[in-house]
């Protein structure tokens, strides 16, 4: 069933260029069991880092957004590989579960260090590539919410179970592993008390061994495995890994009041508050709506340097990431159950998977030349 999300990914996706910007792609809306999602992505680094994809089945709905650093290799990879784990263990296991979940992140995990193990030897730079993984899987009316690093998943839900449709309150299901937060920080010190400068401040930025500010991943095998820090030539003991593949996991039971989902990378989170993001979903309309939370986004970045959105979209990629990181957006509606779908779908109507490009770019170019 999930052999579409393993095809190589420009055969999975739909969508179109992005009215201009030539680094933002999106797939307005799409029909899925329990309503519509949309997906939207926006293009800063030189290579896309940041990848995305939705899998919908009438039984489950999975949602990844892979927020890679150091390349896109980790992003890409875990593309390709943690939606067959994930459908893989629940079969084996009788249906989702937290257990499941973090059966698939691990075997994610030692599979992208199977590949870094066969690449260094010619390529030692894959043993610095990672990437954030954030994950939601829905089954049985469950919502799953799994995560690595700091991109966010938020509810945006009613006040009460009858209260008014024009009023929405940000609620936040994930955690954000980045030491720029306290909490993070002070988890890190007590993992290392032998170490004094496991994290430090330098130029306004925390960063563990002032290298990388989130402090779980998939990948980063240089901060992980001894055998492969010396290859980089960083003057840092390694006495045990300093990062960690171990997800944060929330499940709770799907409420009445609950009307989306915002799942994004930090790109998005480092330019809107969540319950600004909630606010624009709540008041916009449905199609195009992750696109509106991209440019709502790029537009911020656009006001801190005194600029218009006009003036980013024609910096090329690359320099462009010195404005805005890599944003993606996926918004997934909750209001419409099948049985409501008053026979305009049949079951199979839902099996599906969107994916991201694996580069904007490349992709728009094309289209114009075609």
């Amino acid at each position: 069933m999930l052999e579409m999300c393993t095809r190589p990914l420009e055969m999975c996706f739909g969508g179109g260029g992005g009215g201009g910007d030539e680094l933002l792609w999106h797939m307005d809306l799409k029909p899925y069991v329990s309503g519509d999602y949309s997906i939207a992505v926006v293009q800063a680094n030189s290579s896309l880092e940041d990848q995305g994809q939705v899998f919908t089945s009438p039984s489950a709905t999975y949602v990844g957004v892979y927020d890679g650093h150091g390349g896109p290799e980790a992003s890409r990879f875990i593309t390709q590989h943690l939606f067959p784990f994930l459908h893989k263990f629940a079969s084996e296991h009788g249906g989702l579960s937290a257990e499941v979940i973090k059966k698939a992140f691990d075997a994610t995990e030692e599979e992208f260090l199977h590949l870094v193990k066969r690449s260094w030897p010619g390529r030692p730079q894959i043993a610095s590539v990672g990437s954030c993984c954030l994950v939601g899987a829905i089954a049985n009316d469950v919502l799953y919410v799994a995560n690595l690093g700091d991109s966010r998943a938020v509810l945006g839900r009613r006040v009460s179970p009858n209260g008014p449709n024009n009023q929405v309150v940000a609620e936040r299901l994930s955690t954000d592993h980045n030491v720029a937060v306290e909490e993070v920080r002070k988890e890190v010190v007590a993992l290392h008390p032998d170490d004094s400068h496991i994290v430090v401040y330098n130029h306004g930025v925390w960063r563990i061994k002032g290298i990388i500010q989130v402090s779980r991943s998939i990948g980063d095998m240089y901060l992980k495995k001894p055998e492969f820090i010396h290859q980089f030539g960083l003057p840092i003991p390694l006495k045990r890994p300093v990062m960690t593949a171990e997800p944060s996991i929330l499940s709770r039971k799907l409420k009445p009041q609950d009307l989306f989902l915002i799942f994004a990378s930090d790109g998005l989170w480092e330019q809107l508050s969540d319950q600004v993001a909630c606010e624009i979903v709540l008041k916009s309309p449905r199609v195009g709506i992750a696109r509106r939370l991209v440019r709502a986004a790029v537009q911020e970045a656009a006001k801190k340097r005194e600029m218009r959105y006009d003036d980013i979209k024609r910096i090329e990629k690359g320099v462009r990431r010195h404005f805005h990181d890599d944003i993606t957006v996926i918004v997934i509606y909750l209001d419409h159950p099948l049985s409501s779908s008053n026979g305009r779908f049949k079951e199979d109507d839902f099996i599906d998977c969107t994916s991201a490009p694996v580069d904007i770019f490349s992709l728009n170019a094309d289209e114009a030349d075609d």
